[in-house]
């Protein structure tokens, strides 16, 4: 069967943000990414597959197509047998957790998904990102995040407003701050990554309770900051390894 222009026309626009919130609709491709998305609570729009390798899903929303086809929707340079668009859910109640992480203006696909990978290893549920965070049903971050999407939820809000909702004490990550390591860390929270390149806004950091960082132990002392996603691995594990 061959891809129809229309169905082209739909999977190419979710290329772009705003066509994703037209049609509340997300790519994810790879039998791996799609079989995690197929075994949890987001609802199936349609599958393209180069063979019959996934089973038990309804015909009418399975489409064959031809290698050819894969490589003219797939956003990968090696295309993995399978692409699926998916319903982008409706946001769910975040105020029930103790630790979260959020996220200001962070704008890196890959850094957006590995943190989302992160939060599912260290049980955050709730992941909250300022709205001029990089879109998580960006195709980039869907592939980063590995499947984790399907089990952290994702909140683009206004953040000073949702850390005054929680009344949870507020942790930056910072370059300056208190030494992670020589710190009595609480099991509730709000952990704040920046972003890659200024960091936290001087609004958060008004807003703040405490500032954390993670101290350089090179002899030399020069480089000048870790990833966000590197930083955000190492501090969620000393707040799990204290709780």
């Amino acid at each position: 069967m061959s891809l129809s222009k229309n169905q082209l026309k739909l999977i190419t626009s979710l290329g772009q943000k705003k066509y994703r919130q037209k049609h509340k609709l997300f790519v994810a491709e790879g039998i791996k990414v799609v079989r995690e998305f197929l075994q949890s609570s987001f609802e199936l729009h349609s599958l393209f597959a180069t063979n019959n390798s996934l089973q038990g899903i309804p015909s009418n929303k399975v489409f064959q197509i031809s290698s050819a086809d894969l490589h003219k929707i797939s956003s990968l340079k090696t295309p993995n047998k399978v692409l699926a668009l998916f319903h982008i859910p409706e946001e769910v109640d975040y105020s029930n957790s103790d630790l979260y992480v959020a996220l200001d203006s962070v704008n890196d696909p890959g850094n957006l998904g590995t943190i989302i990978r992160l939060c599912d290893w260290f049980g955050i549920e709730h992941l909250l990102c300022s709205k001029e965070t990089v879109d998580c049903f960006n195709s980039k971050v869907v592939q980063a995040s590995m499947g984790s999407l399907t089990r952290v939820s994702i909140h683009y809000l206004d953040l000073i407003p949702a850390f005054r909702k929680l009344q949870k004490p507020v942790f930056i990550g910072d370059m300056d701050g208190e030494n992670i390591y020589a710190s009595v860390l609480p099991s509730e929270g709000i952990l704040v990554l920046g972003n890659e390149a200024n960091g936290v806004s001087i609004a958060i950091k008004n807003v703040a309770d405490r500032v954390i960082s993670i101290p350089r132990f090179g002899s030399l002392k020069e480089t000048e900051s870790l990833n966000v996603a590197t930083a955000t691995a190492v501090l969620l594990s000393e707040f799990k390894r204290r709780s």
